[in-house]
């Protein structure tokens, strides 16, 4: 990554450009794909929106669903350690195309993730945009060094932003398509994903799956943040965040550019007084008791739409937003244990319903022992009775007894034979 672009290794993402005059001059450049950006979202937002309540839900296979993203060169060993104690069975793993050197030591890395699956993030840098060259070269080295490792490749990142290299999706239809001819000429296995685009910034994303380039996905990705507005069920412009799942989910049922999955491939909430760490400013950070229960909360609600692949937190060890903490060794936060709780109780789960009263949230799913579990969280407080059948937890898995059960915004879970 050269100049004007500098990597912060606090927050783990690109400076902002400080040079406006060169993010002027780039826009301008790409004014024409910028436009066709607006029209095709004209045409294919109001479209999707009217079909969307006409998609159906898929079956989601809970145990392939929990994904948490790691530092292969983070604390390595204790990495792999807790992911072993987390129970995932998916990884993703972050790759910087202009570290090229550091090949060799991903790929060991990777052979020690015994078992699990993994997705391979390639984050993409200005000289790899621009210069096609070195962008096929170096994708064919990771290929042919990964391919045979590797689960899913996603080509590109949070491709919506200046800092991260793309000025439209122009560009990265250019690059990602530089990949999708590797896969068809050389390497017909490898599974490709994109486009990576961040938030609720689905005009985006519809250029990126309605267009003529000739390419094609094998699965969908979104950085679906939803920090911004606080709690994960408040809405944006009318949206829930089930109801940003459910129109993105139809703009992929209906592109012709896309196999029929979805990957959220990374969110998080910044921790409150982790500054320079957190990737936001203080406004948008959390108390790590709100941390914890915000991120249980998305993931229920992502696993009720039957509509998630796979979820990817990102991720385990990050002072700033992380479920571990290593500003001063390792310290694992309140959200590690419910973490692994939720991915203990879940990861076999059958999902049968989702009701929702009052802000009162009921989240039910069968188990593999034939028994009923209810998740309960309520937007605002209120209690109900603990009944004998009841075998009732906390999100942390601390068995909860007394004759009535708060329930509020950390989610409960209620075992009923």
């Amino acid at each position: 990554m050269k100049q004007p672009y500098i990597w912060d290794n606090y927050s783990d993402q690109p400076y902002p450009l400080k040079d406006k005059t060169y993010k002027k001059e780039m826009r301008k450049s790409q004014f024409g794909s910028l436009l066709k950006t607006f029209f095709v979202a004209l045409v294919v937002l109001p479209i999707s929106l009217i079909l969307t309540p006409f998609v159906k839900r898929k079956q989601i296979d809970s145990s392939d669903f929990f994904c948490i993203g790691i530092d292969f060169e983070r604390e390595p060993e204790a990495t792999l350690e807790m992911v072993e104690e987390l129970g995932v069975e998916r990884v993703l793993v972050r790759f910087k195309l202009w570290e090229m050197e550091k090949l060799p030591l991903l790929k060991e890395f990777l052979l020690l993730c015994h078992g699990k699956k993994i997705t391979l993030k390639i984050l993409q840098d200005r000289e790899h945009v621009e210069d096609e060259a070195l962008l096929q070269r170096d994708l064919e080295t990771v290929f042919s060094t990964l391919g045979e490792v590797v689960d899913i490749f996603e080509i590109g990142s949070t491709i919506n932003r200046a800092k991260w290299g793309f000025f439209s999706v122009d560009e990265y239809s250019h690059f990602y398509k530089v990949a999708y001819d590797l896969k068809t000429s050389k390497y017909p296995n490898i599974k490709l994903i994109g486009s990576g685009v961040i938030d609720f910034e689905y005009h985006f994303t519809a250029h990126t799956l309605f267009n003529f380039c000739d390419y094609r996905y094998d699965g969908v990705s979104s950085l679906l943040y939803v920090d911004r507005r606080g709690a994960p069920e408040n809405m944006q412009m009318g949206f829930t965040l089930l109801d940003k799942i459910s129109l993105l989910t139809t703009m992929v049922w209906l592109s012709p550019k896309s196999a029929h999955e979805l990957h959220i491939t990374e969110t998080n909430w910044p921790i409150s007084g982790t500054a320079p760490y957190a990737p936001t400013s203080e406004y948008e950070c959390v108390s790590e008791e709100l941390y914890a229960a915000y991120m249980l909360r998305y993931h229920l609600l992502a696993f009720a739409s039957q509509q998630v692949d796979s979820l990817s937190w990102h991720q385990l060890i990050a002072a700033g937003y992380g479920l571990v903490d290593n500003r001063e060794g390792l310290r694992k936060r309140g959200a590690y244990e419910v973490y692994r709780y939720m991915v203990a109780t879940l990861k076999n789960a059958e999902f049968l319903r989702l009701d929702i009263k009052r802000g009162h949230h009921i989240l039910q799913c069968l188990l593999g022992n034939d028994e009923l579990l209810q998740i309960h969280w309520s937007l605002q407080p209120k209690s109900i009775k603990n009944e004998d059948i009841f075998r009732p937890f906390s999100s942390s898995g601390e068995k909860i007894e007394g004759e009535f059960l708060e329930i509020g915004a950390e989610p409960i879970y209620i075992f009923i034979e």
